[in-house]
């Protein structure tokens, strides 16, 4: 009885800790002074020519959902990139998420598009995995379409973690 015990105990310790290392909040200082939290980007999308990671960022007052897209534009043209967001989730909606940021970083290796969650949709957003996205990228195709394969649930994984976070 002793073994079944130290048994279930040692699952809840292992699960637990599972669970917490999906929500590990990183952050970083801008350059404007102001803090942003953010997780690791998912991979969303692969194939040999394109790929788009994903993640949530936040500045605790509102969220964005960060692109990453490969292969991107360089600075000039990329810095054109002005269009809005058209996402898909699986409660078959379609949401407009309007274009916030556009950024190169890591000696611009990366290029970041931010855009903004309206408030309204948080609540989709958390709830439902994504299952598709439309991007305008200036300066490569005109319009991108991704359907994803990988990770659909990281988007409402990461704001579900931001949220219950809020609540403590």
């Amino acid at each position: 009885m002793n073994k079944i015990k130290l048994w279930a105990l040692l699952l809840c310790f292992v699960f637990s800790n599972v669970a917490n290392a999906q929500c590990e909040i990183k952050n970083r200082i801008l350059a404007d002074g102001s803090m942003m939290y953010y997780f690791e980007p998912a991979v969303f999308y692969t194939t040999k020519s394109k790929s788009l990671k994903i993640n949530i960022v936040t500045d605790k007052e509102h969220y964005f959902v960060a692109l990453q897209p490969t292969p991107f534009p360089d600075k000039k043209i990329g810095k054109k990139i002005k269009d809005d967001l058209i996402i898909h989730l699986a409660d078959k909606n379609t949401y407009k998420l309007a274009h916030y940021d556009t950024q190169y970083r890591r000696n611009d290796s990366i290029m970041q598009v931010l855009y903004l969650i309206d408030d309204k949709d948080l609540n989709a957003f958390s709830n439902y995995e994504a299952v598709s996205a439309q991007i305008n990228m200036e300066g490569t195709e005109f319009v991108r379409s991704y359907n994803f394969k990988l990770h659909k649930k990281a988007i409402s994984e990461q704001l579900k973690c931001f949220l219950k976070e809020e609540e403590k």
